[in-house]
């Protein structure tokens, strides 16, 4: 599961793969657009500055833009600025849950945890963010 904060992530940086013609995008016209509350996604916005996935441009005609090809960018980079996975607690109430010490679910719960991760690390936010059809991309690349 994942936090608020990565969802709106995510729907923000999915606004900006699909208007890659507008770059730079203002953060309150992509917080119109996703949905999201303006003072929220600022933080978060900024948040992805600083981790150096996207850029940020001030000014009347500034905005955000991705900093390298979204097609690069995989979703565990975007995710790991606001989700803890490495310190994930034991959710079925083991305080140390770990390989040495493993609760009675620990081996399934794992596995579960690695394909989560797995998918993270080899999915992009251009895949989830452009509808595929006929082996292409619904637009050229940039």
């Amino acid at each position: 599961m994942l936090t608020r904060t990565s969802e709106y992530a995510l729907r923000a940086l999915i606004h900006l793969v699909q208007h890659d013609a507008d770059w730079p995008i203002p953060g309150r016209a992509i917080a119109a657009s996703a949905q999201i509350p303006p003072k929220y996604l600022s933080k978060i916005l900024g948040d992805l500055v600083r981790k150096g996935i996207l850029t940020s441009s001030p000014g009347k005609t500034g905005g955000f833009a991705f900093r390298k090809s979204a097609a690069r960018t995989s979703l565990f980079e975007v995710l790991s600025t606001f989700e803890q996975f490495e310190k994930r607690r034991c959710p079925f109430g083991n305080n140390q849950c770990n390989d040495k010490n493993p609760c009675l679910a620990h081996d399934q719960w794992k596995k579960v945890v690695e394909a989560e991760q797995g998918f993270m690390k080899k999915t992009t936010i251009e895949q989830i963010a452009i509808k595929k059809t006929r082996g292409r991309s619904r637009r050229s690349k940039r």
